[in-house]
């Protein structure tokens, strides 16, 4: 019975002396990890610096659904008019000649300059309202309302005819001062009855001319008594001269006769 007791007594030192090397592991074990909980926190860097403070907000994906298609109008197709956009035709705003037509006088004159194009001197041209060169390409339009300004049909522009030529200069006129002795055919005038009477009588000048044929065409008495000058004109006008030439050229001759009126007594 003792036997039983002193062994029963070892078996419990043994077991106190376990159960306090278990709580004393399970101490120590405790306080490492409150230790190691301790250090990651202080070890751990947030990166608050960093941090986006925009709020995201998450939406529930919808379904999309794709628009119909819409019917593309179609327009019927039109002639085209390519006579303007031909690249073989010159294109100018205006009709307006270069400078090398002087014959061809401008309608107005004006001292500012002109920044349209001359007509071309060979090839065809429409006027169109714009500038541009056989072979150019085409230049944008001008959008109206949307569309597309386009330029008004080509209209051929024939040039004018030239002005007839000028008329000639007409001859010049020659002087030669008195030139009875010169005429072919001198006709006396005829001695007024008044004159007669009155017993006047004296020398006539006649200022006439003579044309390139040879004939009088005008005839006017500068000096002379007035009651013999109108008879003096009569026979100026029926004399006749042979043509006088300058060259080549026939001209006219002014001069003066002189017709003497003497009475017989």
């Amino acid at each position: 019975m003792f036997n039983n007791l002193i062994e029963s007594s070892s078996h419990a030192r043994e077991y106190k002396r376990r159960g306090s090397f278990l709580l004393f592991t399970t101490g120590v074990y405790a306080v490492l990890l409150v230790l190691g909980g301790v250090a990651s926190i202080y070890a751990y860097d947030a990166h608050l610096e960093a941090q986006n403070l925009e709020i995201v907000m998450l939406l529930p994906p919808q379904e999309i659904v794709p628009e119909p298609e819409r019917p593309v109008a179609t327009q019927p197709d039109r002639p085209r008019d390519t006579s303007h956009n031909d690249p073989g035709v010159t294109e100018r705003v205006t009709a307006m000649l270069s400078v090398n037509h002087p014959e061809s006088v401008p309608d107005i004159i004006s001292t500012t300059p002109n920044k349209n194009l001359p007509l071309p001197e060979r090839g065809p041209y429409a006027i169109t309202g714009r500038d541009r060169n056989a072979g150019s390409p085409e230049g944008p339009g001008s959008p109206i309302g949307g569309g597309r300004q386009i330029a008004p049909p080509a209209q051929l522009v024939t040039l004018p005819d030239p002005p007839p030529p000028a008329p000639p200069k007409p001859p010049p006129v020659i002087s030669k001062g008195v030139i009875t002795g010169l005429a072919v055919s001198l006709p006396r005038p005829i001695y007024p009855e008044l004159a007669k009477r009155m017993r006047v009588q004296g020398t006539v000048a006649v200022q006439v001319l003579v044309d390139e044929s040879g004939r009088v065409i005008s005839a006017k008495a500068v000096s002379g008594s007035p009651f013999l000058t109108t008879e003096a004109q009569k026979a100026a006008l029926q004399a006749r001269f042979s043509p006088t030439r300058l060259g080549e050229q026939p001209v006219k001759v002014s001069g003066v006769i002189t017709y003497n009126f003497v009475l017989n007594n």
